[in-house]
This record gives structure tokens, sequence and C-alpha cells, in this order.
């Protein structure tokens, strides 16, 4: 069923306390009853005409850009349900009135971030692509989004523009955190080297390299390019997404796929 959509326009832009700590190698990243918790507030959700990112979900006030939004884009009638959230777990049914502003309806209700928490983290290729690939990412639950500068990066900012860059990537996540119906927005940082990166869960993806391993929770996609030799060579896992070359941008979606798949269990690790 198709939704109506609103886009944010003020809001958090990334909510990471309160996360879940990282399972061990031999826990499941996620239980039967929170995945199923999760799919019934998602069902829910869908089911309103727009979701927006406000303070406090039980006492929620729109800015000037989302009132507009939902009263002349969407032009939401009197009654119609509204979905608030914070960005941080906590959403609340409200219902759209006549004022042009939103009434609670119903208590807060807290969903618990998924664990582990996930990266992608990606060297851009072009100055537009960056704002397709954390679309996908944010869509996919990807908790943490890190854009990369490697050895043979083409894109490079100077620091005002890398700045400027981050702030559209995050309203471009809180955007679509809100298409989504998703509650928790994903964390969006850079511009990074690879030393940034936890060295012992972030694995980096290469054609031809192993498969998964279950203490990985990040993955970083290099440019074009591919990664330097030094780069390879210091030690961290690869971790092969396709069986032939993927272009940059469908890489970090591939491995945005993936980690969110085997969090929600719907691959098994190997040898089950």
């Amino acid at each position: 069923m198709a939704t109506k959509a609103s886009c944010p326009a003020s809001a958090p832009c990334s909510a990471d306390a309160g996360r879940g700590a990282v399972p061990d190698a031999g826990q499941d990243a996620v239980g039967e009853a929170g995945q199923e918790a999760v799919a019934a507030g998602v069902a829910t959700r869908r089911r309103a005409a727009a979701q927006v990112l406000v303070e406090d979900p039980a006492d929620p006030v729109l800015g000037a850009l989302d009132a507009h939004h939902l009263g002349r884009v969407l032009r939401l009638g009197t009654g119609e349900a509204v979905v608030a959230t914070d960005g941080r777990g906590r959403w609340a049914r409200c219902r759209y009135t006549a004022a042009g502003t939103l009434e609670a309806e119903g208590p807060v209700e807290v969903e618990p971030a998924a664990s582990p928490s996930l990266t992608v983290a990606f060297a851009p290729v072009t100055a537009e692509r960056p704002d397709w690939v954390v679309q996908k990412l944010t869509e996919l639950g990807v908790d943490h989004i890190v854009v990369l500068s490697t050895a043979r990066s083409v894109v490079r900012w100077e620091p005002a523009r890398a700045r400027a860059v981050l702030a559209r990537l995050r309203r471009v996540a809180a955007e679509a955190a809100a298409q989504s119906r998703r509650v928790w927005l994903p964390e969006v940082t850079g511009v990074v080297g690879l030393g940034a990166l936890e060295r012992s869960r972030t694995a980096l993806a290469e054609p031809g390299g192993g498969s998964l391993d279950p203490r990985i929770t990040g993955i970083a996609v290099g440019p074009e390019g591919g990664w330097s030799p030094e780069e390879l060579a210091a030690g961290r896992p690869t971790v092969g997404l396709a069986a032939h070359v993927l272009r940059a941008e469908t890489a970090a979606v591939a491995a945005g796929v993936l980690l969110g798949a085997r969090r929600a269990g719907s691959v098994a690790r190997r040898g089950r």
C-alpha cells in the first residue's frame, strides 16, 4: 500500500545514545520477540499518512517547514493519522487538526534499538551519488553511515564543503527515515580515513574476499579504483559482496543488505 511521506526539515540528525551493545559471536543479533515488536510498529506507522520528526512525541510541535509540508504539499485533512518521532526510538500516533497542528493520540511507544549496531562506510565517487547511497542505507536500517576519504578517492572536499555535504546528507537521512517509517535516525559522519573505523569489527569490501565473519558489524566500501595495496595490507579482513565487480554505490547498498539480513536472522551463519 502506497503512503504519503513527509520530508522533515528540522529535527535531530543522529541518534546513537541507547543503542544496544554488540553481541558476541555466538549470540543471536535480534530475538524473535524483538523482531515481531519492530514489525508491528512499522505496520502501524505505515498506515499513517505521514511521519515527522519532533522534539517530544508526547507533545508534538511542528516546525514551520513540516507544517507547510503536511498542510500545503500533502494537503492532509482534519483527523488524518500522522506519526511523530524523536528519531531516538520514541514515537506516538497523532491526529492532524483543523489548526494545522498535531494532537497526540495514545501513549508514546518506545522501540528498542536494533543490536548489534551496523556501520557502512563508503568513499563517494561523484558529487551527487552520496545522497542516493545515504537514502538507501537509511531505508535498510544501517545505524552508522560514514563518508570515507581513501588513498584512491577521486571526490575530495575542502572542510567547508565537507561540512555542507554532511549537513545535506543528514537531511537526506531524516527524509528517508520518515519515508521508511523508521524511528531511529542513523548517525551520518565523515569525512574520515579508514583509521577511524574499528579495526576488529570492520571488513573491507573486496572482490574475491571471504565470507562475513560473525564478529564483523561494519563494511567499508572503497572508490571505483579500489583499495590501495597499503590499505589492503593493513590487517583488516575482506568480504566479497558478489561474484562480479560492483559499482561503488551498488557495493555500499549490498553491504547494508548483507549486514541487515544477518542481523534480522534472514540468513543463517555457516554451519547452522
